[in-house]
């Protein structure tokens, strides 16, 4: 219950500082301007956050695809930065396979569009090093 407290303590940290950013910014700016704002905001916080953290996807011991989630933050959560249009289906899925490939529970998927869109993703499974997906 403990870890669950500090997440949620942290992601109150983290979604003001999303609508402070956009509210001085506005809409219309690509993704990185959003991701460095942010990471100024969220270092101004007294948060420990780092850009374009690396993923790294193992098959049967060898790497096979390497990614880089916008945001890291305080080694618990993967924030991932978005400004387009709409959320998709696909932007959720990107964030839930980073939660995997660094084994992290929790991650935020922000939309700097013309409004901010927040959305919460928890991945409470973790995979060992040994352990494969199994197929539905």
């Amino acid at each position: 219950m403990e870890k669950e407290s500090t997440i949620t303590t942290l992601t109150e940290k983290v979604i003001p500082e999303a609508y402070t950013v956009h509210n001085a910014l506005g809409p219309g700016f690509l993704e990185k301007v959003y991701e460095n704002a942010m990471l100024i905001e969220l270092r101004e916080a007294g948060l420990r956050a780092e850009s374009q953290y690396p993923v790294q996807v193992y098959y049967k011991g060898k790497l096979i695809g390497d990614y880089y989630a916008d945001l890291f933050i305080e080694d618990v959560l993967i924030v991932e930065l978005k400004a387009v249009e709409r959320l998709s289906v696909t932007h959720e899925v990107q964030l839930v396979n980073y939660l995997s490939g660094t084994n992290t529970e929790h991650g935020l998927l922000i939309n700097f569009g013309s409004s901010v869109t927040i959305r919460h993703k928890y991945k409470t499974y973790r995979k060992t090093d040994k352990e494969t997906r199994r197929k539905q």
